[in-house]
This record gives structure tokens, sequence and C-alpha cells, in this order.
């Protein structure tokens, strides 16, 4: 089979298995290329197969040599035109990696909101996971959540609040720079938008995870975040993905009330901006970030998913840098929110336009890239191989 890019609008709707694979082994060798760190063994990962979520199950299965069980929501491949999701094959390339090394990498593919699901893992860890955690991450990025109790779906959207918000955005399926009007939310969507990417499912996991006792003294669960800068206030921060993000704050105290007995924990970590699925297709964020990618590459401070969430938990989480804001959060956003980097940041994006955003002028090469490597395009080290739609339906997560 040959493996074709195929974008709509900020959207990867084709695959490359194979350039998974490598992505997810590029990942590896650079958690390897940092050495061990210490961190907890037995990780229980809500959100696993992509972005932020497999970059914390690389570093700390081979950072610091951690057994995890990751949870998602992926497709695997019907037909040469129908190959699944990125995310599929991501996991299938971790377990084996994994496993070689002589880790547990367990792979719960199914709906993480549902009673269900997390009855299952709460059973595999007693049954075959050693009997407790140390490590709780929630890392569950999805537009949609059906309500475990009433069966209802909930659909979020990325809106501001209050006011119309006016400005440029891109269009990577044909290179176009464009004016975009966000209309203000409603009170329903915004609503809408809480339930599905604020704090309750997380708190939820830990309600059972806790009465369940397969929590160990002393644990941590961690929640990612990101507030930005005034620079995306008004679609980001102020709009509806910030009421979503207001929320998990809430949610983090009533954690930590529930696990006050046993000396947990739960920490929001503020992270900073990466190119991930969904950031693709946040209105204007492509512009902010193509713009702050520039500068931060040239001070040498622009990470990957993979670069920011190894230094998290090596350097800050479990390491002896850590930064927290007033309110406890953790802040490794600080190289993002740098006051010259978003001086620049904002300078460089004020003259940016139609004819430069696709020039040296910005890092739009780059943010393409990183966005390709999502669906294993344009991976670095990547070898075309022949393969057939047998032996990718033959793959097991």
């Amino acid at each position: 089979m040959k493996f074709k890019q195929n974008i709509r609008g900020n959207v990867a709707l084709g695959v490359n298995p194979l350039g998974c694979w490598q992505e997810v082994l590029n990942q590896i060798e650079y958690v390897k290329s940092k050495g061990h760190y210490d961190a907890p063994k037995k990780v229980l990962i809500i959100g696993a197969s992509s972005s932020y979520g497999l970059a914390t199950r690389i570093s700390l299965a081979f950072g610091a040599g951690a057994d995890t069980i990751g949870i998602s929501f992926e497709k695997g491949p019907k037909s040469e035109r129908n190959l699944g999701t990125a995310g599929w094959y991501n996991n299938i390339a971790f377990k084996e990696a994994a496993e070689k090394e002589g880790l547990i990498a367990k792979n719960f593919v199914q709906d993480a909101f549902s009673h269900e699901t997390k009855q299952e893992v709460i059973d595999y860890i007693k049954q075959e996971f050693g009997g407790k955690i140390d490590l709780v991450v929630y890392s569950l990025a999805s537009g949609v959540r059906k309500d475990p109790d009433t069966g209802e779906l909930y659909k979020s959207s990325i809106k501001a609040i209050g006011e119309k918000v006016v400005g440029p955005h891109i269009n990577m399926q044909n290179e176009d720079y464009y004016t975009e009007t966000l209309d203000p939310a409603s009170e329903q969507e915004i609503a809408d938008t809480v339930k599905v990417m604020g704090g309750e499912d997380w708190e939820l996991w830990m309600k059972a995870l806790k009465e369940a006792d397969v929590l160990t003294e002393g644990v941590l669960t961690t929640n990612y975040s990101y507030l930005g800068s005034e620079l995306n206030y008004p679609y980001y921060g102020h709009g509806t993905l910030g009421q979503a993000k207001a929320d998990c704050d809430v949610k983090a105290k009533n954690i930590n009330e529930m696990l006050e007995d046993i000396n947990g924990k739960a920490q929001i970590v503020v992270a900073t901006a990466v190119t991930t699925k969904a950031s693709s297709v946040i209105p204007f964020f492509p512009v902010y970030c193509i713009g702050l990618y520039k500068v931060m590459s040239e001070k040498g401070t622009h990470e990957t998913p993979i670069m920011h969430i190894d230094r998290i938990y090596r350097e800050m989480v479990y390491g002896d840098k850590p930064e927290y804001d007033e309110a406890g959060r953790l802040r490794p956003d600080s190289w993002e929110l740098d006051s010259e980097t978003q001086a620049q940041t904002k300078a460089l994006i004020e003259e940016v336009n139609a004819d430069n955003f696709n020039t040296d002028f910005t890092a739009y090469d780059l943010f393409y890239k990183e966005f390709s490597n999502l669906s294993g395009f344009m991976v670095d080290n990547y070898v075309e191989q022949d393969v057939t739609i047998d032996e990718l339906k033959a793959l097991e997560y």
C-alpha cells in the first residue's frame, strides 16, 4: 500500500501506520537519550494514544521504567481506504516497545467516560497490575461525551463568550490565510463544553479508584490545562475552553479533599502551546503558534509534546525544578509566557499576512511538519516499507 496524506481544512483524514510507529520510536529514543529518572512504577493514563497522553506514557515508561495502563478511544483498519486512526497504531507500537523492555503496557481501547470502562480497569489493576497505582494522569481530549448515568450526548463548542472575536486563521489544506469571525457561545454551549472538557470525569475516575482501594498512599493525579497569554485570551482563556479549564481547577480541590486521608494530591499542570489535533482546529490558534514557534525556536525554547512532557516529569514533578503559581498549579508554560517571548510573538503576528504566513518569516513549516507527524507523515528516520491491509488488521493492541 501507498500511504497518502489527506487533510480537510485543518483535520487529518489520512494516516501512515508505519510512520506512526516510527514517530513513537523517535519519541522513545528522545527519552532514552535523557537517561533515567525516579518516578512511580504503576501508572494509569486516561487518554494515552496521542500528544500529551502518549508522551506521558513514553516518558514514564522509558525514562522511569513504569508499567502503564493506557485508555483511549481509537479505531483499527477496515480496508485500504479506511486504515483507522493514528492512535490505534501508536498504542500498538508503544506496547510492543515497552514489552521488549520487560514492562507491562496494557491498552484499553474503549469509552473512558463509561462506568463499565472504569470497572474493567479497576478489575485489571486488582487482578493483574499489582493491586495499586501511584500515579493517575488525566489527558483525555474529546469533543463529545456521553453521560454515563443518563446516556445523553454532550458536544463541546470552541467559541468566545460575551462578544464576537475577529482574527486571522489558516487553512492548511490549501495554505489559505483568511479572517474568521468567532460567534459568542450561548449559555447552553458553555455548559455543554464544561460537561465534556471540564473536570467532572476526572473526579469520577478518582472517586471510583479511591472507593475500589487501588490507590497507593501518597498517590498523585495530574490533569493538563492551558491558560495561554493575552494574545489568545479572547478565544481561549476567556472563551468556552477557558471555562472548561477553570472547572478542572474546581474539581482538583474536590479531589484533594477526597484523597486527604491517603495523603494524595491532585495537580493541575498548565502546559505550553504545542501542535496537537485539537490545537490545529482552534480558531486563530495556528497563527499564534506559527509566530510563537518562530520566536521560541530562535531562543532554543520550543518544545514538542514529548520534549515538554519529559521535562515536566523529569525536572518538575519528580525533579528539583518545580514552578508553581499562587493557585498551586504547576507552570511549565513559563517559557512560553516569558515577557520577551510574548512581546516578540505579538510583534511578529502583527506583521503576518497572506503573502508571508507560509514563508521563513514564520514557523509555518515547523507547525505543518509537527501536524503531519501526528498522522505518521513527514516523520524523521521513516523508511518506506511494504505492508498489506491484512498485516495491519492482524496487529493487536
